[in-house]
Formats: structure tokens, sequence, C-alpha cells
């Protein structure tokens, strides 16, 4: 994992990387924007009757948009890099496996939004239920960050693992593969949460955890 972690950081600055980087920022701060935006909309007709209610407005949509934003951070990342995850693949095949890029399959744009949005669902459905769960631990300061990193580490690793595996394997396979490599996904993805939870470094966790799970992808099957 940290070989596959060292190549990754060092494929950075191709500009297949740097392209798929910068577009999924972009839209990743234009949805919070929408959303702060429509929150204040909405929350200025509520108090529209009270003093000050645009300035109240502002400043409770500017912290629901920072919660939503601390909370779902994670999920909308990946929702957009699964977008771009084709491309982010095919540079790391291009570089380290150009045998299985000359074989490879690019993922439909609609298969690659349908990626997105059920590893979006999958984080939020997974983490709300397990909710109970965490504050339950909360008391005993570590169960809490525990139970956290190990549910997403399992959501992560799944997720990030069929970015690449879509490109070579069908449905079937792709079961197979993710019983086969379990423990290893598990690791790839306790890496990848690790990543979310640094600030900064946290708008690079999908990219470099999508280039990790090429590595990891194309190591299993050698």
């Amino acid at each position: 994992m940290i070989r596959a972690f060292l190549l990754s950081l060092g494929q950075l600055g191709d500009p297949p990387v740097l392209r798929v980087l910068a577009a999924s920022l972009a839209i990743t701060l234009a949805l919070f924007v929408a959303l702060g935006t429509a929150l204040w909309w909405g929350i200025d007709a509520a108090l529209a009757g009270w003093t000050w209610h645009g300035t109240l407005a502002g400043i409770a949509a500017t912290l629901a948009t920072v919660l939503a934003g601390w909370l779902l951070f994670r999920a909308v990342a990946m929702l957009v890099v699964g977008l771009f995850a084709d491309t982010i693949v095919a540079a790391v095949e291009r570089r380290h496996y150009p045998d299985a890029l000359a074989t490879a399959r690019a993922v439909p744009f609609h298969r690659g939004v349908a990626m997105g949005l059920a590893s979006a669902g999958r984080f939020v459905a997974v983490n709300v239920a397990l909710a109970p769960l965490y504050l339950l631990l909360l008391p005993t300061s570590v169960g809490t960050p525990i139970a956290f990193s190990t549910a997403n580490a399992w959501l992560l690793g799944r997720d990030l693992g069929d970015m690449v595996a879509a490109r070579h394997m069908d449905a079937a396979a792709m079961r197979g593969w993710r019983a086969a490599t379990a423990g290893r996904r598990f690791a790839l993805g306790l890496a990848g949460t690790a990543l979310f939870v640094v600030p900064l470094v946290n708008i690079l966790a999908p990219i470099l955890g999508a280039a990790m799970a090429t590595h990891l992808f194309h190591g299993t099957r050698r």
C-alpha cells in the first residue's frame, strides 16, 4: 500500500490527472455553492417577517453549508470523481500497466454516473444507519472513530476497487474479485479514509485513492 501511495503521489503532476483534479474541484465547489444559495433563499423566505432576516439567513446558510461540507464532502467528492475515474485509471495504466491498458474497456459515462451515485448513496445510508452506534460509543473517546473508520474503509475500498475493475471485468467477475481481495480492498479503503480526514490533503484523496486502487487491482492480478 505504501508503494501504491508513493507511485500515485508521483503521478499527481500528469496533465490528465491535473485536469481531473481541477474539474472535480470546480464541480464540487459549484455544488456546495448551489446548496448554500438554495439554503439562503429558503431561510430568508422563512424569516421574512424578522428584522435583519437577510443577514440571519446568510449566517445560517453559511453555517449549514460548512456543516454539510464537513459531513458530505467524501460522498460528493466520490460522486464527482466517479465521472472522471476512467481518465485517472487510464493515466496510471498508461504509465505502469500498458499491457492492461491495451485490453481495457472504457467505462461509459452513464455507468460512471451510476457508480458515483451508488457510492454516495451507500455512504449516506450506511452512516445514517450507524449514527446511533456512533453516538453510543462517544463516551469511549476512541469507539466512534474506530467504528466510523471501519465502516467507511469497507465502503471506500469497494468503491475505489470497482472504478478499476469495471474496465477489465464483467459484473460476475467483479463479484468474484471483490470476494478474493476483501482484505486488500479494506486496507485501501482505510488508507483512503485516513486521507479524507486530513485537511487540505482530503482534496486530493479521491484522486490518490483511484490511482492507488489501480495499482492494487493490477497487483492482485499478477
